[in-house]
């Protein structure tokens, strides 16, 4: 699983290198294909290709004709493409996205479990603390959580 935050750079290139915990657990599971894409354009989704791949399994089981498949695919082919880490550590993010999720500079890699996100900092910060003025979970939340998590038990 990838988890926390690890705050780094996509360089003038648009190459994103991986966070040293991060990349460790490229290493030790996945190797260093991904599709990067997105769901919204406000973040670029890294997923190892080994992960991608399980969507696509997913989709496959799906009707053709279904327009929440179609709607799906053509959202993620939109922002995706293919990508390969170099030597370095570093994966090149999709110049579309990275102009629409403005992930350039300074950015957070979020670890979400089987993917990574990348987010511009600023913009997160900012949109983190918008609702109440501090990055929390209400109790409102935690009981919409608790409920959530039961329904899958």
């Amino acid at each position: 699983m990838f988890r926390g935050n690890h705050p780094t750079r996509v360089d003038e290139k648009g190459r994103l290198k991986l966070p040293a915990e991060f990349k460790r657990r490229v290493d030790e599971l996945y190797g260093p294909q991904f599709y990067i894409t997105s769901m919204d354009g406000k973040r670029a989704q890294v997923y190892p290709l080994k992960e991608w791949e399980q969507i696509e399994a997913s989709l496959s089981k799906m009707s053709p004709m279904d327009p929440v498949r179609k709607k799906f695919q053509d959202v993620t082919n939109f922002y995706g493409q293919m990508a390969e880490m170099d030597a370095q550590g570093r994966v090149l993010i999709p110049q579309k996205l990275r102009e629409l999720a403005k992930v350039t500079g300074e950015v957070n890699v979020l670890g979400s479990q089987t993917l990574l996100e990348v987010v511009n900092a600023e913009l997160f910060d900012a949109e983190m603390k918008k609702a109440s003025g501090a990055v929390e979970l209400t109790d409102v939340d935690l009981m919409a959580f608790a409920d959530k998590t039961k329904a899958v038990a």
